[in-house]
């Protein structure tokens, strides 16, 4: 018999990149970014595009879903002239998560479980802003020693995220020896994270009501010592990155945006601080108590590769302050509301007590009621505005749930940030957006 297997072709319908010939004017435009500066309502005639080359000149490629560089299963279609890029089309899917469905067929208790795995490298933030949105439609304050964690928690896995981007972005880039130190320094927040909730990743610690236990003893000395143990790190970034003219040639003048541009496309966080646009929830929508401390907004100035990579590197200095105000500000008190209906009996007294071990079983078992409604609220993420849109019909799982997450709006910045560059600049530009695919294919 013949070993010979036919060929079968699989197709992303309309999201794969046709030909010129085969797309429609309105669609060509938006893959070049041409769409955003078009007046409302405007008919596009193919004859007046400016097309730089002939359909038979180019040539259409694939770029992933396989590639190392593209930080995830993500697919990227190409049009090039040569080793120029014309067009491209990012193609996602390929990790169909389902999250956000799984969500509405789990109870709000164990909603925390299933969200940190959306952006893994953003744990911390997935679980504050479903917990916090359960916690709106519910009526409940958290009390303040529980948020001033959040916000600690928050702010170093804001530094363990930039880290991880320091360490793929200089690999990508072919700074191999910066893989290996933003390993390291992220190994030090990992090991925090994990004295405090006994995994190193998919944490669920944030709550509906507050978090999963309080911090642990000499949690303060630990924290310190990060503070103390990973700005002199930063500054040999500086020195073995930003004084790099070989760096520099790769990121400089790579990847544009403009400020317009990044806000047409719902671009957020450092890919459009990076374009000199100072927006920052956590100073322009305060919410927890970020209004209770000092810190400044990065921005850049060119909207580039090298100024997303300048931002990030100077927002893990802004946290690690935040961090340490934290640690000074740290209230005492309750680490969850102490509300039956939300909150399970302490251990210790499920020992003791057969109401409080009904109590439990009950609420692990069948969860708690949300009275009918609708809430969205959001966060500022390491990539962006991380938003979840939440609808309760009165039972213990969410009628609908959604989550804005920023890797998905900022992955559209990258038809308009890769056009007229070469193949060669495509990882460093997908790189510098910082996608993760756990959060666009959720």
């Amino acid at each position: 018999m013949s070993d010979y297997v036919p060929t079968v072709e699989t197709s992303e319908g309309a999201q794969e990149m046709r030909p010129r010939s085969a797309t429609d004017p309105m669609e060509l435009l938006r893959e070049q970014g041409a769409v955003l500066r078009l007046p409302e309502g405007v008919n596009v005639d193919p004859a007046d595009m400016d097309v730089e080359a002939g359909e038979d000149d180019t040539m259409i490629i694939n770029m992933g879903p396989q590639h190392p560089s593209t930080h995830g299963v993500l697919r990227v279609m190409l049009e090039l002239d040569g080793e120029t890029v014309l067009r491209s089309k990012p193609v996602i899917g390929y990790l169909h998560t389902g999250m956000e469905k799984t969500q509405e067929d789990l109870m709000y208790v164990q909603g925390s479980t299933n969200v940190t795995r959306m952006d893994y490298l953003a744990n911390f933030f997935n679980e504050a802003v479903f917990s916090w949105a359960v916690e709106d439609l519910l009526g409940v304050e958290v009390p303040p020693r529980a948020t001033w964690i959040r916000m600690l928690m928050c702010e170093l896995n804001r530094v363990s995220s930039h880290l991880l981007f320091m360490a793929t972005n200089g690999m990508d880039i072919g700074a191999t020896s910066m893989m290996i130190y933003g390993w390291r320094e992220r190994e030090l927040v990992l090991s925090f994270f994990e004295a405090v909730t006994g995994l190193r990743m998919n944490y669920n610690y944030i709550r509906p009501g507050g978090v999963a236990a309080d911090l642990p003893d000499g949690w303060e000395d630990h924290v310190l010592s990060l503070c103390d143990a990973i700005p002199p790190r930063l500054d040999q970034y500086d020195t073995l990155l930003t004084e790099q003219p070989i760096f520099r040639d790769r990121t400089e003048g790579v990847g544009v945006i403009t400020a317009e541009q990044a806000m047409a496309l719902s671009a957020s966080g450092p890919v459009l601080r990076s374009t000199g646009a100072s927006w920052d929830l956590r100073r322009d929508m305060p919410y927890w108590f970020y209004d209770e401390v000092e810190f400044d907004v990065i921005v850049g100035s060119y909207g580039d590769a090298f100024d997303r990579y300048a931002v990030r590197l100077n927002e893990m200095r802004e946290s690690l302050r935040i961090v340490r105000q934290i640690v000074e500000k740290m209230p005492k008190g309750d680490y969850r509301v102490q509300d039956k209906k939300v909150t399970p009996p302490p251990r210790a007294r499920i020992d003791e007590s057969m109401e409080a071990l009904i109590h439990h079983f009950k609420l692990f078992t069948e969860g708690f009621k949300v009275p009918p409604g609708e809430t969205y609220v959001a966060v500022e993420a390491p990539r962006g505005e991380l938003g979840c849109y939440l609808v309760a019909d009165g039972s213990s799982k969410p009628y609908r749930c959604h989550i804005r997450d920023a890797s998905f709006a900022n992955l559209q910045t990258l038809p308009v940030m890769l056009r007229g560059g070469f193949v060669a600049d495509a990882v460093a530009v997908i790189s510098s957006i910082d996608p993760v695919m756990g959060g666009v294919d959720r």
